[in-house]
């Protein structure tokens, strides 16, 4: 077959039959892939060519000339130039299907494990009942338009071109009521947005909180300086506001640095308390401006309980959870276990996890500073602190082969891999079932509406066969 030859610019009519990762359409003319973000499948697009490889090309939608019967109208009329929101415009009914098949693809690809094993142990996917208004933290870039406007919004996909848009459908109501007060107040007293380029001006972001559970509202103002001018007018503007939750905290996060961190080093309370609280199920946290706490608390109580429901707790299990944050699945499994221990690299999230569990007095978790990989093998030789449960919950690029390999020396009876990325997830598990561990159950969950990413639990079982008799064997002499 001749080989196709595109270039850019050059216009293409191609059916979108796949969707890529990151939810942009995939069509192919003659065999070679066509990358279209935007469009979904089961449309029929014009579309540019804009880069052309000798494999794949990337192409930009022109037009829809027939719309699949999966597309519908957006809620957000910016959601093509926002990064947010990659799969807006298709039934949130087909994004579940995308994202179950999106998981057992990279399971089978990456992975190696067969259909038919998935077909039997992989249970439906946990979906939103409201896929919309579900997040509880927004960061918004504070800028100005072409005409010198201030404006607010998020930044266009892989740009710092800010999307001027106060009123984004995934965070809640009252976002948009605080953002334009903030603006307005700027406008008043003359305070300018900073700018990347010149590192000049005053305000950088909006970082804005919500307490799902408790109607908690946390503002944050980032800064390039030291201080907010008019603070005691801008406080009580804010606590003016009639909103339906309540306003508890206003602080500033002064950040001087020319770098892509949001956040400063410190927060500084202008009024209030320096914290909101908030619950996952009956677990309460306290949460500062500077602390990790996930945005969707609604589905993560569901993610969570099924990790739970897959450690099989009944008490007398000693559970390591590995990359513990600030404890939220520590805490979790505390109630259940006899104990937990969490270890985490960052030394911060332990000081939070170590006041989440003084707070809802638990007393069988234990906190530790560090790299699984070493705090793990350390505790055993010198404690003898022994795993029956391992769970883990990594960040994007999975676990570290030397935590891996920690873990089936560890030899627990079961581990529960929590992921958020399917591909590394696939990638840990194809180590762990080479190495003594079979996968049992696994089931997607939605943290994130509208966009291409998914969460997964899988939980693995120890076989209990004579290589893992000796692996136990050589583990004890360790």
């Amino acid at each position: 077959m001749e080989q196709i030859h595109f270039k850019k610019n050059d216009l293409i009519t191609i059916t979108i039959e796949d969707m890529g990762s990151d939810g942009e359409g995939i069509g192919k003319c003659q065999g070679y892939p066509i990358f279209v973000k935007d469009a979904i499948i089961g449309d029929l697009v014009q579309a540019k060519i804009m880069k052309a490889k000798k494999n794949y090309a990337y192409g930009k939608l022109e037009k829809v000339l027939k719309p699949s019967s999966f597309r519908v109208e957006p809620k957000c009329a910016f959601h093509r130039q926002c990064g947010g929101c990659q799969i807006q415009a298709m039934s949130y009914e087909k994004q579940l299907e995308w994202k179950e098949n999106k998981i057992k693809n990279n399971l089978q690809r990456i992975g190696g494990f067969s259909k038919e094993l998935l077909d039997r142990v992989m249970e439906p996917i946990v979906g939103m009942e409201e896929p919309y208004h579900y997040r509880n933290k927004a960061q918004y870039p504070i800028g100005t338009d072409k005409e010198g406007k201030l404006i607010a919004g998020f930044y266009a996909g892989r740009t710092h071109s800010i999307v001027a848009n106060t009123d984004c459908c995934l965070g809640p109501k009252e976002n948009k009521i605080i953002l334009e007060y903030i603006l307005a107040f700027m406008e008043k007293y003359h305070i300018p947005a900073y700018h990347e380029q010149s590192g000049e001006g005053l305000v950088r972001h909006v970082l804005i909180r919500t307490g799902f559970a408790t109607g908690e509202i946390m503002v944050c103002l980032v800064i390039n300086g030291k201080c907010l001018p008019k603070s005691k007018e801008f406080v009580e503007g804010l606590r003016g506001l009639t909103l339906e939750k309540k306003i508890v905290s206003i602080s500033i996060s002064p950040n001087t640095k020319n770098t892509n961190v949001i956040m400063g080093d410190r927060a500084e309370t202008l009024w209030g308390k320096s914290y909101i609280e908030d619950y996952i199920g009956e677990t309460k946290f306290r949460i500062s401006p500077l602390s990790f706490y996930q945005v969707n608390p609604v589905q993560t109580e569901k993610l969570y309980g099924l990790a739970l429901e897959y450690a099989g707790l009944t008490g007398k299990e000693t559970v390591w959870d590995l990359y513990c944050g600030i404890g939220t699945i520590s805490l979790f499994l505390a109630k259940k276990a006899k104990q937990v221990y969490g270890v985490e690299i960052v030394p911060q999230a332990i000081e939070d996890a170590k006041q989440n569990a003084r707070i809802n007095h638990i007393e069988n978790a234990e906190f530790f500073v560090g790299k699984a990989e070493e705090v793990l093998p350390k505790k055993y030789e010198e404690e003898r602190i022994y795993a029956d449960v391992i769970v883990v919950d990594p960040p994007r690029k999975g676990c570290d082969e030397a935590c891996l390999n920690t873990m089936v020396r560890m030899q627990p009876e079961r581990i529960v891999y929590v992921s958020c990325d399917s591909a590394t997830l696939a990638r840990d598990l194809k180590y762990l079932g080479e190495n003594g561990y079979e996968v049992v159950r696994g089931r997607g969950v939605d943290q994130f509406g509208h966009s291409g990413h998914v969460e997964c639990v899988v939980l693995l079982s120890k076989l209990h066969t004579k290589q893992n008799i000796e692996v136990e064997l050589k583990t004890s002499e360790i």
